[in-house]
């Protein structure tokens, strides 16, 4: 099994101790409260409090869009052969297994590949996972911006001789409630009944 380059794996750890500080931080001022979600609560954050990005059909996009909706947020990348579809996939589900209430759940997919994402290869991709997902993107200066806002990690790796590149990125689902505040992180292996539990919890507030 090949392992990565040590600065790729040192790249890797900075962004996850990012968010794991952020946790901490958050769980220490919530220290009283008893834990009501699954994934981890991180209401009241300074940060990932807004983007604006264009969706695959070319309209600009922010948080304002869609109040009253659970928003379901993914960075990631089309090329991904794992973590993407399955976390799409899975996102899909939480908006099927809560029914009538599936309505007021948004799923959103920013790429950190706008090169190669361009709105057709979003368009046809999130479609594939759910027809009410959209995918959003921007230049490389305005993805990296909401990348950073987001405290989320990506890289993109050197093109090979057949010009192909893989990225490097995280996989966490950001949750904002339907007043448009960031609430939750979902983290990687959650089941999708826990999911659709906590964005039950939320869609109630």
């Amino acid at each position: 099994m090949n392992k990565l380059p040590i600065d790729r794996r040192l790249y890797i750890a900075r962004g996850v101790l990012s968010i794991v500080l952020a946790l901490v931080l958050v769980a220490c001022d919530n220290h009283a409260s008893s834990p009501r979600f699954a994934s981890s609560d991180i209401t009241g954050v300074r940060w990932g409090r807004d983007f604006h990005l264009l969706d695959h059909t070319g309209k600009p996009r922010s948080i304002a869009d869609f109040k009253g909706k659970v928003v379901m947020l993914f960075f990631g990348y089309t090329h991904c052969p794992d973590q993407c579809p399955t976390t799409m996939a899975e996102m899909a589900g939480v908006r099927s297994k809560l029914g009538e209430d599936g309505r007021r759940v948004q799923g959103l997919f920013v790429t950190v590949d706008p090169r190669r994402d361009t709105p057709q290869v979003l368009a046809q991709y999130v479609s594939a996972f759910d027809p009410s997902f959209l995918g959003l993107y921007g230049d490389e200066n305005t993805t990296a911006a909401v990348a950073s806002e987001f405290k989320f990690y990506y890289r993109v790796q050197k093109t090979d001789a057949q010009g192909n590149y893989s990225v490097d990125h995280g996989s966490v689902i950001y949750v904002f409630d339907p007043t448009g505040h960031l609430r939750l992180l979902i983290s990687p292996g959650t089941s999708v009944d826990a999911m659709a539990a906590d964005v039950r919890l939320l869609l109630k507030e």
